[in-house]
């Protein structure tokens, strides 16, 4: 069977900062002729970008769920709250809408993302053949659910602004929220690194 003709194939390049498709020119060093961008085939050492990002993600995955992500003191006391503390006590309280809200964006999506990044990475160096178009799906799904990541540290962030208004009481961020936004940061490079094309490079007519 005829394999399809693909862009690369053709000779043509799309600049990934302002979407200009131009032709390849045999020689190193090709830059956009519109934004003066360098353009690729393929992301320069994508694999290795990516897998270098999960790791990091996945070691501060740990003390991002472990540690406490703020401290609040009140005329009553202090306590410190770690995120599946912080769910507890919105179900507790009756807030069980959010109390789902916050486990999804915070401890579910991280994981998600990097459990099917590691799949992609795994399918792109092992050059698994089945299902590419469902692996390009799993791949957009991240792209779409990664803007939720963050909503936790939008929470703490509106309560400190919030509550240090008032005399009555004060919350500060802590470390498991420096490592919560560590994971959301290196998950978003790691995501942005992978090139999902890999996986159709040795797909032929298939």
């Amino acid at each position: 069977m005829k394999r399809p003709l693909t862009a690369r194939r053709a000779g043509l390049l799309l600049c990934a900062t302002c979407d200009l498709l131009s032709h390849r020119i045999a020689r190193r060093g090709l830059r956009c002729p519109r934004c003066g961008e360098k353009i690729y085939l393929r992301k320069p050492r994508s694999l290795s970008r990516t897998l270098a990002y999960l790791i990091a993600a996945a070691i501060l995955y740990i003390p991002a769920n472990l540690l406490p992500i703020m401290h609040t003191e009140t005329f009553l006391g202090s306590e410190d709250d770690t995120i599946m503390s912080g769910v507890i006590v919105l179900i507790n309280t009756g807030s069980w809408p959010l109390a789902l809200l916050v486990f999804f964006a915070s401890i579910v999506v991280p994981m998600v993302k990097l459990l099917a990044l590691s799949i992609l990475v795994l399918s792109v160096r092992y050059n698994w053949k089945s299902h590419p178009r469902e692996r390009s799906r799993l791949y957009r799904l991240i792209e779409f659910i990664g803007r939720w990541s963050m909503l936790d540290i939008y929470v703490v962030t509106l309560l400190v602004a919030l509550v240090q208004l008032r005399a009555l009481a004060t919350i500060e961020p802590r470390g498991g929220a420096m490592a919560f936004g560590g994971v959301v940061v290196l998950t978003i490079l790691a995501s942005r690194s992978f090139d999902p094309r890999l996986m159709w490079d040795r797909q032929g007519a298939a």
